[in-house]
């Protein structure tokens, strides 16, 4: 489920950093077509993606990434469902924002592994992603993992990123996936998006009672609700 309020990374990064190992191919995948959103991106993303998957599956015996551990279940779990939030983000930005979606600056935040951060860079090269995470282990990670491009990692969390001068009302789309209640993510997330902005909270199945509870701190925040996406496939 996919919540919308309205207030560069290389293409060769992976090929640069990443080495795959020989075991993991993309036709190691059960069914491509069952991954409706990965099938839409070109080849040299699918790569990309399959290189970052198996970085992800290798260092989480080491560090307790995720509590995924198949190669199936992440791209299900993790890349379709960080995929899944394209269609809504630019389908919303087209009808409600004036800016172009072509060079858009957006924060993931709490993004952990990366996610989705990494999965919108690659399907949107032209995007300036920033990756806000506060564990160091995690850190540790996707700068190993994305190496020298023009994907941000920014350590810190969001309350104390939207104090920055350098951070409020910077960015124009605030991602937030799986990381605390829409009414909390409100207060935090809501000072960095520009005027005009989207903010996207990705939730689990149902998310409407957690939604209404929130809107009085959209509303304290100057942010009004914009549209509830289903994504019936996840």
């Amino acid at each position: 489920m996919v919540v919308l309020f309205n207030f560069q990374f290389s293409r060769w990064t992976f090929y640069k950093h990443l080495t795959p190992r020989k075991s993991i191919t993309l036709c190691q995948y059960k069914s491509t077509s069952n991954f409706s959103h990965f099938v839409t991106v070109t080849f040299r993303q699918k790569i990309q993606i399959n290189l970052y998957v198996d970085t992800l599956l290798q260092w989480n015996k080491r560090m307790n990434l995720t509590a995924v551990k198949e190669v199936n279940e992440v791209m299900e779990r993790h890349v379709e469902d960080s995929l899944a939030i394209l269609p809504p983000l630019s389908d919303s930005h087209r009808s409600h924002c004036s800016t172009s979606i072509d060079k858009l600056k957006l924060v993931d935040i709490g993004t952990r592994a990366g996610l989705p951060g990494v999965i919108l860079a690659i399907a949107r090269p032209d995007w300036d992603i920033n990756l806000l995470e506060s564990m160091n282990k995690l850190c540790v990670f996707v700068v190993g993992v994305i190496g020298s491009s023009n994907i941000q990692m920014l350590r810190g969390r969001a309350q104390s990123l939207g104090e920055n001068l350098c951070f409020r009302e910077k960015f124009d789309i605030p991602v937030a996936r799986a990381v605390a209640e829409t009414r909390i993510l409100a207060e935090y997330c809501l000072m960095l998006v520009r005027v005009g902005g989207l903010f996207i909270a990705a939730k689990g199945h149902d998310p409407e009672d957690e939604v209404m509870k929130a809107e009085s701190a959209l509303k304290k925040m100057g942010a009004s609700l914009l549209q509830v996406c289903s994504v019936p496939q996840l």
